[in-house]
Protein backbone atom coordinates (compact mmCIF):
# COMPACT_ATOMS: atom_id res chain seq x y z
CA UNK A 1 0.00 0.00 0.00
CA UNK A 2 1.05 3.31 -1.20
CA UNK A 3 1.72 5.46 2.41
CA UNK A 4 0.81 9.47 1.73
CA UNK A 5 3.69 11.68 3.65
CA UNK A 6 2.23 13.48 6.23
CA UNK A 7 2.83 17.37 5.49
CA UNK A 8 5.68 19.27 6.77
CA UNK A 9 3.93 21.79 9.40
CA UNK A 10 5.92 25.34 9.32
CA UNK A 11 5.08 27.72 12.65
CA UNK A 12 5.18 30.95 12.29
CA UNK A 13 5.43 33.47 15.29
CA UNK A 14 4.29 36.49 14.20
CA UNK A 15 0.97 36.63 12.46
CA UNK A 16 1.48 39.82 10.60
CA UNK A 17 1.67 41.03 6.73
CA UNK A 18 4.64 38.56 5.87
CA UNK A 19 3.68 35.94 8.59
CA UNK A 20 0.77 35.57 5.98
CA UNK A 21 2.43 36.28 2.64
CA UNK A 22 4.65 33.34 4.20
CA UNK A 23 1.85 30.91 5.08
CA UNK A 24 -0.05 31.64 1.60
CA UNK A 25 2.98 30.29 0.22
CA UNK A 26 3.81 27.29 2.55
CA UNK A 27 0.06 26.18 2.09
CA UNK A 28 0.31 26.09 -1.45
CA UNK A 29 3.31 23.81 -1.74
CA UNK A 30 0.93 21.80 0.60
CA UNK A 31 2.45 22.28 3.62
CA UNK A 32 0.55 22.84 7.55
CA UNK A 33 1.06 26.07 9.00
CA UNK A 34 0.23 27.62 12.11
CA UNK A 35 0.53 31.05 12.98
CA UNK A 36 0.75 33.29 16.27
CA UNK A 37 -0.80 36.31 17.51
CA UNK A 38 -1.67 38.09 20.71
CA UNK A 39 -4.64 39.78 19.25
CA UNK A 40 -8.05 37.58 18.91
CA UNK A 41 -9.11 39.93 16.08
CA UNK A 42 -6.16 38.92 14.26
CA UNK A 43 -6.48 35.21 15.11
CA UNK A 44 -10.23 35.13 13.40
CA UNK A 45 -9.04 36.51 10.54
CA UNK A 46 -6.61 34.11 10.08
CA UNK A 47 -8.73 31.51 11.33
CA UNK A 48 -11.49 33.03 8.55
CA UNK A 49 -8.96 32.45 5.86
CA UNK A 50 -8.30 28.91 6.37
CA UNK A 51 -5.26 28.97 9.07
CA UNK A 52 -4.66 27.39 12.28
CA UNK A 53 -3.97 30.09 14.76
CA UNK A 54 -3.21 30.47 18.29
CA UNK A 55 -2.46 32.67 21.22
CA UNK A 56 1.38 32.81 21.63
CA UNK A 57 0.40 33.16 25.57
CA UNK A 58 -0.88 30.05 25.47
CA UNK A 59 1.93 27.80 26.53
CA UNK A 60 0.33 24.52 25.85
CA UNK A 61 -0.81 24.97 22.47
CA UNK A 62 1.81 26.65 21.59
CA UNK A 63 4.32 23.46 22.76
CA UNK A 64 2.07 21.52 20.88
CA UNK A 65 2.81 23.13 17.45
CA UNK A 66 6.82 23.23 18.37
CA UNK A 67 6.28 19.66 19.09
CA UNK A 68 4.88 18.80 15.07
CA UNK A 69 6.56 21.66 13.67
CA UNK A 70 10.18 21.11 11.02
CA UNK A 71 10.41 24.86 10.38
CA UNK A 72 10.02 27.66 12.82
CA UNK A 73 10.05 31.29 11.48
CA UNK A 74 9.60 34.53 13.70
CA UNK A 75 8.46 37.74 12.48
CA UNK A 76 7.87 39.25 15.51
CA UNK A 77 9.66 42.39 16.06
CA UNK A 78 11.50 43.08 19.27
CA UNK A 79 10.81 44.61 22.33
CA UNK A 80 12.25 46.32 25.09
CA UNK A 81 13.27 43.02 26.53
CA UNK A 82 14.44 40.92 23.86
CA UNK A 83 12.61 38.94 20.91
CA UNK A 84 9.39 37.67 22.23
CA UNK A 85 9.50 35.11 20.30
CA UNK A 86 13.00 33.37 21.64
CA UNK A 87 11.18 34.04 25.45
CA UNK A 88 7.91 32.04 24.32
CA UNK A 89 9.40 29.25 21.80
CA UNK A 90 13.32 28.37 23.70
CA UNK A 91 10.50 26.88 26.81
CA UNK A 92 8.75 25.35 24.37
CA UNK A 93 11.20 23.52 22.24
CA UNK A 94 12.46 22.49 25.96
CA UNK A 95 8.88 21.13 26.72
CA UNK A 96 7.94 19.26 23.26
CA UNK A 97 11.47 17.50 23.41
CA UNK A 98 11.16 18.08 19.35
CA UNK A 99 13.94 19.99 18.05
CA UNK A 100 13.28 21.84 14.32
CA UNK A 101 15.25 21.43 11.21
CA UNK A 102 15.10 24.97 10.68
CA UNK A 103 14.21 28.39 12.53
CA UNK A 104 14.36 31.70 10.65
CA UNK A 105 14.41 34.95 12.64
CA UNK A 106 13.65 37.73 10.42
CA UNK A 107 15.79 40.90 10.97
CA UNK A 108 16.21 44.04 9.54
CA UNK A 109 18.58 45.71 7.96
CA UNK A 110 18.98 49.11 10.30
CA UNK A 111 21.31 46.43 12.30
CA UNK A 112 23.87 48.29 9.81
CA UNK A 113 23.47 51.64 10.83
CA UNK A 114 24.47 54.68 8.35
CA UNK A 115 27.24 53.87 5.55
CA UNK A 116 27.26 57.02 4.01
CA UNK A 117 25.87 55.89 0.81
CA UNK A 118 28.42 53.19 0.91
CA UNK A 119 27.83 48.95 0.70
CA UNK A 120 26.90 47.36 3.75
CA UNK A 121 27.50 43.07 3.77
CA UNK A 122 26.60 40.41 6.14
CA UNK A 123 30.15 39.83 8.09
CA UNK A 124 30.37 44.01 8.38
CA UNK A 125 30.57 45.11 12.07
CA UNK A 126 26.77 46.24 12.96
CA UNK A 127 26.42 50.05 14.32
CA UNK A 128 22.36 50.26 14.14
CA UNK A 129 21.42 54.19 14.79
CA UNK A 130 17.92 53.61 15.87
CA UNK A 131 16.69 52.12 19.28
CA UNK A 132 14.55 49.53 16.82
CA UNK A 133 17.79 48.90 14.85
CA UNK A 134 19.58 48.14 18.26
CA UNK A 135 17.16 46.05 19.48
CA UNK A 136 17.37 43.68 16.31
CA UNK A 137 21.30 43.44 16.97
CA UNK A 138 20.00 42.17 20.73
CA UNK A 139 17.62 39.60 18.67
CA UNK A 140 20.03 38.34 16.64
CA UNK A 141 22.51 37.43 18.98
CA UNK A 142 20.01 36.07 21.54
CA UNK A 143 18.71 34.01 18.62
CA UNK A 144 22.47 32.86 17.81
CA UNK A 145 23.54 32.07 20.87
CA UNK A 146 20.32 29.87 21.74
CA UNK A 147 21.00 28.43 18.37
CA UNK A 148 24.41 27.35 19.33
CA UNK A 149 23.70 26.40 23.19
CA UNK A 150 20.53 24.30 22.40
CA UNK A 151 22.21 22.54 18.58
CA UNK A 152 19.46 24.20 16.79
CA UNK A 153 19.84 25.81 13.11
CA UNK A 154 19.09 29.24 13.40
CA UNK A 155 19.47 31.89 10.51
CA UNK A 156 19.35 35.59 10.57
CA UNK A 157 17.56 37.34 7.83
CA UNK A 158 18.20 41.21 7.34
CA UNK A 159 15.35 42.56 4.90
CA UNK A 160 14.56 46.32 3.82
CA UNK A 161 11.54 48.28 3.13
CA UNK A 162 9.32 45.61 2.40
CA UNK A 163 6.25 46.58 -0.39
CA UNK A 164 3.64 44.42 -2.19
CA UNK A 165 0.10 44.39 -2.80
CA UNK A 166 -1.69 46.81 -0.89
CA UNK A 167 1.54 48.22 0.85
CA UNK A 168 3.13 50.48 -2.13
CA UNK A 169 3.97 53.90 -3.46
CA UNK A 170 1.38 52.65 -6.34
CA UNK A 171 -1.15 52.76 -3.66
CA UNK A 172 -0.70 55.82 -2.18
CA UNK A 173 -0.43 57.63 -5.13
CA UNK A 174 -4.03 55.73 -6.16
CA UNK A 175 -5.14 57.40 -2.46
CA UNK A 176 -3.75 60.95 -3.19
CA UNK A 177 -1.54 60.55 0.37
CA UNK A 178 1.85 60.14 -1.61
CA UNK A 179 4.49 62.63 -1.38
CA UNK A 180 8.33 63.11 -2.41
CA UNK A 181 10.41 62.62 0.37
CA UNK A 182 13.60 64.57 -0.69
CA UNK A 183 17.16 63.68 0.79
CA UNK A 184 19.78 64.42 -0.95
CA UNK A 185 22.03 61.31 -1.20
CA UNK A 186 20.27 59.04 0.57
CA UNK A 187 19.65 55.63 -1.26
CA UNK A 188 18.39 52.23 0.17
CA UNK A 189 17.27 48.91 -1.23
CA UNK A 190 14.28 47.69 -0.76
CA UNK A 191 12.01 44.27 -1.40
CA UNK A 192 8.78 42.74 -2.81
CA UNK A 193 7.37 40.52 -0.35
CA UNK A 194 7.38 37.46 -3.29
CA UNK A 195 10.98 37.43 -3.31
CA UNK A 196 11.18 37.32 0.91
CA UNK A 197 9.11 34.54 0.66
CA UNK A 198 11.05 32.79 -2.23
CA UNK A 199 14.61 33.37 0.23
CA UNK A 200 12.92 31.84 3.22
CA UNK A 201 12.05 28.27 1.47
CA UNK A 202 15.33 28.53 -0.23
CA UNK A 203 17.01 28.88 2.73
CA UNK A 204 14.64 25.85 4.28
CA UNK A 205 15.79 24.05 1.68
CA UNK A 206 19.92 24.55 2.15
CA UNK A 207 20.26 25.35 5.86
CA UNK A 208 23.24 26.77 7.22
CA UNK A 209 23.33 27.11 10.53
CA UNK A 210 24.48 30.22 12.22
CA UNK A 211 24.57 32.74 9.02
CA UNK A 212 22.84 35.50 8.16
CA UNK A 213 21.20 36.86 4.55
CA UNK A 214 20.40 40.18 3.45
CA UNK A 215 17.68 39.51 1.05
CA UNK A 216 17.01 42.85 -0.88
CA UNK A 217 16.43 43.84 -4.48
CA UNK A 218 19.73 44.43 -7.10
CA UNK A 219 19.11 48.11 -7.07
CA UNK A 220 19.43 50.93 -4.39
CA UNK A 221 17.51 54.08 -5.35
CA UNK A 222 16.67 57.25 -3.77
CA UNK A 223 12.98 56.92 -2.45
CA UNK A 224 11.80 60.14 -4.17
CA UNK A 225 13.07 58.72 -7.78
CA UNK A 226 11.05 55.59 -7.19
CA UNK A 227 8.15 57.67 -6.52
CA UNK A 228 8.41 59.89 -9.80
CA UNK A 229 8.94 56.75 -11.75
CA UNK A 230 5.61 55.28 -10.21
CA UNK A 231 3.77 58.39 -11.01
CA UNK A 232 5.26 58.89 -14.67
CA UNK A 233 4.18 54.94 -15.77
CA UNK A 234 0.95 55.44 -14.14
CA UNK A 235 0.34 58.54 -15.91
CA UNK A 236 -0.37 60.72 -12.77
CA UNK A 237 0.97 64.11 -11.93
CA UNK A 238 4.05 64.07 -9.78
CA UNK A 239 2.87 64.08 -6.05
CA UNK A 240 3.92 67.16 -3.97
CA UNK A 241 7.30 67.48 -2.47
CA UNK A 242 8.53 67.38 0.92
CA UNK A 243 11.84 67.85 2.92
CA UNK A 244 12.43 64.61 5.25
CA UNK A 245 13.11 67.09 8.20
CA UNK A 246 9.73 68.42 7.43
CA UNK A 247 7.00 67.66 10.70
CA UNK A 248 4.98 66.16 8.52
CA UNK A 249 6.33 63.34 7.86
CA UNK A 250 6.22 60.75 10.31
CA UNK A 251 8.98 59.71 12.83
CA UNK A 252 8.34 56.21 11.78
CA UNK A 253 8.66 57.47 8.27
CA UNK A 254 12.42 59.51 9.15
CA UNK A 255 13.85 56.68 10.43
CA UNK A 256 13.91 55.56 7.02
CA UNK A 257 16.28 58.61 6.23
CA UNK A 258 18.53 58.42 8.85
CA UNK A 259 20.36 55.40 6.86
CA UNK A 260 22.15 55.77 3.31
CA UNK A 261 23.34 51.99 2.35
CA UNK A 262 23.34 50.09 -0.25
CA UNK A 263 22.88 46.67 0.09
CA UNK A 264 24.36 43.27 -1.48
CA UNK A 265 22.38 40.16 -1.68
CA UNK A 266 25.24 38.47 -3.35
CA UNK A 267 25.72 35.85 -0.39
CA UNK A 268 21.86 34.69 -0.76
CA UNK A 269 22.43 34.62 -4.40
CA UNK A 270 25.39 32.55 -3.61
CA UNK A 271 24.48 29.90 -1.06
CA UNK A 272 21.32 29.71 -1.44
CA UNK A 273 21.07 29.72 -5.07
CA UNK A 274 17.60 32.43 -4.63
CA UNK A 275 17.09 34.99 -7.31
CA UNK A 276 14.47 37.82 -6.88
CA UNK A 277 11.77 37.64 -8.79
CA UNK A 278 11.44 41.46 -9.12
CA UNK A 279 15.20 42.58 -9.65
CA UNK A 280 14.58 46.34 -8.80
CA UNK A 281 11.68 48.53 -8.00
CA UNK A 282 10.28 48.92 -11.70
CA UNK A 283 9.61 45.04 -12.05
CA UNK A 284 8.41 44.99 -8.65
CA UNK A 285 5.76 48.33 -9.26
CA UNK A 286 4.81 46.90 -12.49
CA UNK A 287 3.31 43.88 -11.66
CA UNK A 288 1.22 45.76 -9.21
CA UNK A 289 0.05 48.23 -11.29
Amino acid sequence: MTQVAEASCLLIFGGGWLGEAVALAAVERGDRVVLTSRDPARRAELAASGFEAIDPTDESALTQAVGTAKAILVTAPPGASGCPGLEALVPAITASGAYPDWIGYVSSTAVYGDRDGGWAFEDDALNAASLEGARRVRAERDWLDAGQGMGLTVQIFRLPALYGPGRSPIDRLRDGTARRVRKPGQVFNRIHVDDVVSGLFASMAKPHPGRAYTLCDDEPAAADAVMEWAADHMGLPQPPEVDWTDPSVSDGMRRFYLDSKRLSNARAKAELGWRPQYPTYREGLKSLM
